[in-house]
């Protein structure tokens, strides 16, 4: 999105990266939505789809109608609400609505959808902007008065309506949390109606932000939208080091990352014996040691010499395990491995070069002459 959605300062700046609009790619990447049909002119006698998708605080995403209201892509729009209305930024129209509504269930004929009211007016926008000011510090006493009642609870966010008589906090809890009491003391200190809102750690994550151990910002907050489970398998398949702490997101579960190359690995792993087979020679019996997934190597040694490693194409280790199967045994891993040319090169090397070489006395004659010219 572009750096209009994020303006949340009085003089109109952008608050979040302090870019104040100077950014080269004109965006915070933040979910952001790009109109892949918008070169594409609709057909003359098909009406254009009339719901809009709208984006809140923390990438917050609606779908309501457009009540035949001329609205462009970046219009500042009050919506309806469950009660009073609230303000957003248009990100979507046309056809690609009814694809997103598709993909997350969302029945456009249903009597429960939600309307747009107008494009806001600047009434409107400067309540949206002096309750968006307030947030922050309401979150803050908000912290204060859970932990004054010694509720076992993180309030993580705090957003207001855009009509400013409506506030949720979102919070994340390991057990059930009785916070009646809390919302009666939400209600004296802010004056407002509360709506208590439980989010998932990585909800929070995404709705928080951050950057990650790769040094980019985290997928939840910037593209990725359903969370899919993650397992220690998908570490394992990988050939990564089951360590929590490496592992683990800001969100304190694995991270999602796991899952974008597991595919391929699995895709990868089925030519590629497993380490727990052995293979019998002649010579003795020998075990994996190491495997290496995408170059299709895996190297073996034999039992009684496990330090002297013999590095194997993975076809020909399978064709070694395939005779052992029928009842025949290979003569020897040597016989098979794959010599690099580097270890060649470094071979003739140490035999062609002298352990004695550095011992011969020094060039006195050269160095008369270097000082000569001097």
């Amino acid at each position: 999105m572009s750096c209009k959605n994020c303006i949340s300062k009085s003089n109109g700046t952008p608050r979040g990266c302090n870019n104040n609009g100077a950014c080269t790619s004109n965006s915070c990447n933040t979910f952001t939505v790009f109109d892949w049909l918008n070169d594409i002119a609709a057909p003359h006698d098909e009406p254009t789809f009339p719901f809009c998708e709208v984006r809140f605080k923390n990438g917050r995403k609606g779908y309501f109608k457009t009540n035949s209201i001329l609205l462009s892509v970046g219009d500042i729009v009050a919506t309806q609400s469950e009660k009073g209305h609230d303000i957003g930024v248009i990100t979507l129209l046309g056809e690609l609505v009814r694809i997103q509504m598709k993909k997350k269930n969302i029945n456009h004929e249903s009597k429960d959808t939600l309307s747009i009211y107008r494009i806001a007016s600047q009434k409107d926008i400067d309540v949206w902007q002096i309750s968006r000011d307030k947030e922050e510090d309401i979150k803050i006493r908000a912290r204060k008065l859970a932990l004054k009642l010694e509720l076992k609870m993180k309030i993580s966010d705090a957003e207001y309506h855009g009509d400013g008589n409506k506030i949720t906090f979102y919070y994340t809890a390991n057990d059930r949390v009785d916070f009646r009491e809390l919302i009666r003391l939400f209600a004296r200190e802010f004056k407002s109606r509360i709506e208590m809102k439980q989010v998932g750690l990585r909800e929070e994550a995404s709705r928080l932000g951050g950057i990650g151990s790769c040094g980019r910002e985290l997928c939840c907050s910037t593209w990725l939208h359903d969370f899919r489970a993650v397992n220690t398998s998908s570490a394992r398949y990988q050939q990564l080091a089951i360590n929590p702490e490496k592992l683990a997101g800001q969100c304190g579960k694995l991270k999602c990352c796991l899952n974008y190359e597991l595919g391929t690995y699995l895709e990868a792993l089925k030519h590629i014996p497993k380490k727990e087979i052995k293979i019998k020679t002649k010579k003795g019996i020998a075990v994996c040691q190491k495997v290496n997934i995408f170059k299709r190597r895996i190297w073996y040694s034999y039992l009684d010499n496990p330090i002297d490693w013999h590095e194997l194409d993975t076809n020909r280790a399978n064709d070694m395990i395939q005779a052992n199967k029928k009842g025949a045994m290979v003569s020897s891993l040597e016989e098979f491995a794959i010599v690099s040319n580097k270890e060649n090169e470094n071979n003739l090397s140490l035999k062609s070069e002298s352990i004695t070489r550095f011992d011969k006395p020094k060039n006195r004659k050269f160095n008369k002459l270097q000082k000569h010219d001097l």
